[in-house]
């Protein structure tokens, strides 16, 4: 499979997953709003989604993100990414397939280093959709762009750790099947920069840990929610910590790259949705005697919008080929790029699109607000853009530092920077 020609079975599931979403899941849009406008709880599942999700079960489009083929079908990330690009054009349809985040992040950790008792307690039901978790990393305390500095202290006490700190962004952590954190705190404060940090597995009914707040985003209460947490004395048993101690930055790294190529393929589609609705808006609204559509300046929109998804899908797609055959470490600066350009992009789209519906635009009777305002965050999720950008700009300079290059080699340099990758 190369970048522009999906390989047969990566078609196939395009094929039936665009059915799916065709049948059952664009015509109800409007029942899953009208659940939850009406719901007592805002993060509870509402009955059309556990109906979709059936579906898909029976259907065949399940965990279709998890690259081990025990699980799910073992789609590399390449095969993967124009799956996730459909799914993203539904802000909730993800989950209908079982591969939401945080969950498929939380997962794929507990794949790789979980025990079996966790995989028994967790995984499993993670897997078949019975349960949900969160990720705990990010602190109200410190920058937590900067996964060195949390705070949460983890101190040993025999065969337990006492846990003390507070964490907030915990997505999915207030919905009610929400049964398990992964927690990244300090054990060692004494130890080398990234080998303070462990990770350990956390169920939400422990005591001493309380759930604070919700924290709704641009004024949306978002189903899965975003929760405060307090950590006042929680015990956990060494059995739980992830990997062994101290290597919690090494697992942030391992769960962080997919997490990100993954949030980008889901935004393309958001971007691609954003421009269908400003072409259909501008086609049917008529000003001053023409449709918006004939102006001018719609045009340039609509012709940079197809541009600049077409830019950012193949570097997207670039990303995922290098995660199949170099491995994470070497499409880091790939990773980290498209991390940055695919909410950029889209947010310049959504912004456009709602221009072109007028007042109805910041409404919620159209998708864009929402939209905007969940691409907005993913700026700063999984590490804010300017983050990123130092990570790139670091390694473009590392063949200039200390001499390594002159001005006489600097073209040798290019050549093979560009060879390398």
């Amino acid at each position: 499979m190369d970048l522009l020609n999906p390989s047969e079975r990566s078609e196939q599931y395009r094929t039936s997953l665009l059915e799916f979403m065709d049948t059952h899941v664009y015509p109800n849009e409007a029942v899953y709003e009208e659940q939850m406008r009406t719901s007592e709880d805002p993060h509870a599942t509402p009955p059309i989604l556990i109906e979709l999700k059936a579906k898909a079960k029976e259907a065949g489009l399940w965990n279709l993100f998890h690259p081990h083929s025990e699980w799910g079908p073992g789609l590399s990330n390449l095969e993967y990414a124009p799956l996730a690009e459909i799914m993203g054009r539904v802000t909730w349809a993800s989950e209908v397939f079982n591969c939401n985040a945080p969950d498929t992040g939380n997962i794929e950790v507990l794949t790789l280093f979980g025990t079996d008792e966790h995989k028994d307690r967790y995984l499993r039901p993670l897997l078949d959709g019975e349960i949900a978790s969160a990720f705990a990393m990010t602190e109200p305390g410190v920058a937590s762009s900067d996964a060195t500095n949390v705070e949460l202290s983890m101190e040993r006490d025999g065969d337990e750790y006492v846990l003390n700190g507070r964490k907030w962004f915990a997505s999915n952590v207030m919905r009610p099947d929400c049964k398990v954190l992964i927690v990244m705190g300090k054990t060692d404060p004494s130890a080398a920069t990234h080998r303070q940090q462990s990770m350990m597995v956390v169920p939400t009914d422990a005591p001493g840990l309380t759930i604070v707040r919700n924290l709704p985003v641009f004024g949306y209460v978002d189903r899965e929610g975003h929760g405060e947490l307090v950590f006042e004395n929680v015990r956990v048993p060494a059995k739980d910590v992830l990997k062994g101690e101290g290597e919690g930055f090494a697992i942030s790294q391992a769960r962080l790259g997919p997490g990100r190529i993954h949030h980008c393929m889901r935004t393309i589609g958001v971007a691609e949705r954003a421009l269908e609705l400003m072409c259909a808006r501008a086609s049917s609204r008529v000003t001053f005697g023409q449709p918006i559509a004939d102006r001018a300046n719609i045009q340039d929109w609509i012709a940079e919008a197809r541009i600049d998804i077409e830019m950012v899908r193949l570097l997207t797609l670039k990303a995922a080929a290098m995660m199949d055959t170099v491995g994470n470490k070497a499409a880091a600066t790939e990773i980290a790029a498209i991390k940055v350009a695919a909410p950029n992009i889209a947010l310049k789209i959504i912004d456009r699109a709602i221009q072109v519906h007028g007042g109805g635009g910041v409404t919620d009777d159209f998708p864009l607000a929402m939209a905007y305002a969940h691409v907005r965050t993913l700026r700063l999720a999984d590490g804010p853009d300017e983050v990123h950008k130092r990570a790139i700009a670091r390694r473009e300079l590392r063949p200039y530092r200390h001499g390594a290059a002159t001005p006489e080699t600097v073209a040798g340099v290019s050549d093979q920077a560009l060879v390398s990758r």
